[in-house]
């Protein structure tokens, strides 16, 4: 099918659609109740990950109930550390744990299992098979830097204080690991797309803890490198780059990076975004995910403040950051009239 029967992915290419696309990111998540069920019938997160049956209908389920513009892989940003040889469980109300830490054993002694990833695949070919024809369908990996932080620590933290403790003190050996989860995170989305993604999003949800220049070095350059590899290999795929919290780095991430749209934190001012981003470039965004949970007048100023600052560029509507569990269906159905109105 044409890119203009696609809403969400011809502005991503940089064009204008005919309606304002819209999506959220883990709208394919626990707020539904058809996906508490599944989950209870199921068992843990990581069974339903690396079961594709389950996976695919998990994706499924926010387009059957929404009819979102986009649907995103179920999946998680750990699945790399996992397919590079750590062990990954999810601990229960305390979320992901890695083991070994790379505070405690070299990335040499650990054995890639890339099999680890086909479940992943999988899951996008029977997504894919489902879709309807003018749904975008978006593949996403985590930044390196984010991945990182999780692979020193073994689990997540606020401050990020093992793996920037490790960047300053050892950043030969940091800059292994970054490089390792590069080389496979182009692997992994380039193995996406030929499955059937139509585009892919870099989450680099930490990626606000660093100083300016290790912003540089540890999200800007390994981000440029993986938009070059997967850009030699698929041209024509569009990249998203999601550096939460980056704030007044944003506009260099955007000119150094190579991707193609930039998602942006409920924290940027949209006005400031679209007078001082180049020029033409899509930008996503960026309600405040609690907006969405007071709905009301609070939601329908805030939407319409976003809309119109971002009027003159291309822009697909999303969260500032991921949708919250206790966030009402109602209040999403209220977001979709006032985006869709």
């Amino acid at each position: 099918m044409p890119d203009s029967h696609k809403p969400l992915l011809t502005v991503l290419k940089g064009g204008k659609a005919d309606v304002l696309p819209i999506w959220l990111m883990r709208q394919a998540g626990r707020y539904l109740p058809e996906y508490r069920a599944l989950r209870a019938e199921k068992g843990g997160f990581l069974d339903l990950v690396y079961d594709a049956d389950a996976a695919a209908e998990i994706t499924l389920q926010p387009i059957r109930r929404f009819g979102f513009d986009g649907a995103i892989l179920f999946s998680d940003i750990l699945i790399v550390p996992h397919a590079l040889g750590q062990e990954l469980r999810f601990e229960a109300g305390e979320g992901p744990r890695l083991s070994p830490t790379m505070l405690e054993a070299d990335l040499g002694a650990l054995e890639a299992v890339p099999a680890r990833l086909e479940a992943i695949y999988r899951t996008v070919e029977k997504v894919k098979r489902a879709l309807p024809p003018e749904t975008t369908f978006l593949g996403f990996a985590g930044s390196p830097w984010t991945v990182a932080t999780y692979m020193v620590a073994g689990q997540g933290s606020r401050e990020q204080a093992e793996a920037r403790r490790l960047a300053y003190s050892d950043p030969v050996r940091f800059g292994a690991i970054i490089d390792a989860i590069a080389d496979m995170t182009v692997d992994y989305l380039s193995g996406q797309v030929q499955a059937g993604v139509e585009a892919v999003q870099l989450f680099d949800s930490w990626a606000g803890s660093l100083s300016p220049a290790q912003f540089e070095q540890w999200v800007i350059a390994p981000t440029a490198r993986i938009a070059a590899a997967f850009k030699a290999r698929h041209p024509d795929v569009p990249v998203i780059g999601f550096p939460k919290g980056a704030g007044g780095k944003l506009p260099a991430y955007a000119r150094e990076t190579g991707v193609d749209a930039l998602g942006l934190d409920e924290t940027v001012d949209p006005r400031w975004a679209a007078a001082g981003l180049p020029e033409g470039l899509p930008v996503q965004g960026n309600l405040d995910p609690l907006a969405l949970i007071a709905g009301g007048e609070a939601l329908e100023k805030a939407v319409a403040s976003i809309i119109s600052a971002f009027e003159g560029r291309p822009h697909i509507f999303n969260l500032g950051h991921g949708i919250l569990q206790d966030t009402p269906i109602a209040h999403v159905e209220q977001l979709l009239r006032l985006v869709r109105r």
